[in-house]
């Protein structure tokens, strides 16, 4: 990965977006991004990952605030900008009609790399992702699994130096997911693109990007590598499952734990433990009485840092 010395390969300034009846979706987001890097958006439904990314693409217009790609203003200059990008959208954007190898030459020829560089090109992409089993059947008889090779190998046959990932692996099975980022990793490594990947999967964020840019109403409230996400949070933490959650916070802060290392959902407590021991909270609470339902401890998980910064589950809808 290069550094952001260089002129980024994605930048974004104070951009926003308000759309009619005063719905702010973006509210000020800024982040640049190196060539080579895989940077991600992480947050719930309705953060405004999506609308950042169309800001970025060309397909939403900002309200405010300026984006580039490899230094090309995306506002002024919006074909220089998409000739150096490619999208892969969280709808399918594949003629299910056509063969694997149809929709790809079709994209070939659209994109002016119907040569034999091109082609070759897109040769490797498919063996590197296992398509060229599949590539002679109709994409409707493809697994959802297979269609997201497909769409990924379109997106990446015009050789972008950007690749978005809306939300890529929406709807498919915890299986197809870990085997499609095997995938992204392969074709990140051999291609060198810069990819910009949209997501509410922790696991995901956590196993393809450099930096994670974690997205609350439209803002950013923390942007980091993943160690360092989850290095903040200390080394374990004590989850406790209690009938009085009120009572058991107050027990745990007069004890000496610090606001911002108690989360409270519903009647589940989770503390991360810093310094103290975890036997000599679960005392304090049974000295007052407390019932307590259930007592773990654990390492702190992207859960527990998207809590901390939002108070809001990252599945969240």
């Amino acid at each position: 990965m290069t550094t952001l010395a260089e002129v980024p390969a994605v930048e974004a300034v104070d951009l926003e977006k308000v759309y009619p009846g005063d719905i702010h979706a973006v509210r000020g987001i800024s982040f640049a991004i190196a060539p080579g890097e895989a940077f991600g958006l992480l947050g719930p439904n309705g953060a405004g990952k999506s609308t950042t990314i169309g800001m970025l693409n060309t397909t939403v217009r900002p309200t405010s605030g300026r984006a580039t790609l490899g230094g090309r203003d995306v506002a002024t200059d919006p074909l220089g900008t998409r000739a150096r990008s490619s999208v892969v959208f969280q709808d399918t954007v594949v003629d299910e009609p056509l063969r694997g190898r149809q929709n790809l030459d079709l994209h070939l020829r659209l994109w002016g790399k119907d040569d034999a560089a091109g082609r070759r090109r897109m040769a490797d992409l498919c063996g590197l992702v296992g398509l060229d089993e599949v590539l002679d059947r109709p994409v409707a008889t493809y697994s959802g699994g297979q269609r997201r090779r497909l769409e990924i190998v379109r997106a990446l046959s015009s050789d972008p130096q950007v690749l978005f990932l809306d939300e890529p692996t929406v709807g498919l099975d915890t299986r197809v997911r870990h085997d499609l980022f095997d995938a992204l990793a392969t074709l990140r490594e051999r291609t060198g693109v810069t990819i910009l990947m949209t997501t509410h999967y922790l696991d995901e964020a956590e196993r393809l990007c450099d930096r994670i840019a974690i997205v609350d109403d439209g803002r950013i409230v923390a942007c980091d590598a993943p160690a360092n996400l989850l290095g903040a949070l200390g080394d374990e933490a004590l989850e406790l499952r209690v009938d009085q959650p009120g009572q058991a916070e107050a027990t745990l802060l007069g004890a000496g734990v610090q606001s911002a290392d108690l989360l409270v959902i519903g009647t589940t407590l989770t503390v991360l433990l810093r310094d103290h021991i975890p036997e000599t909270l679960v005392a304090a609470l049974r000295e007052r009485g407390l019932v307590l339902r259930a007592v773990t401890t654990r390492r702190p998980t992207f859960d527990d840092v998207y809590l901390r910064l939002t108070g809001g589950r990252i599945d969240a809808a």
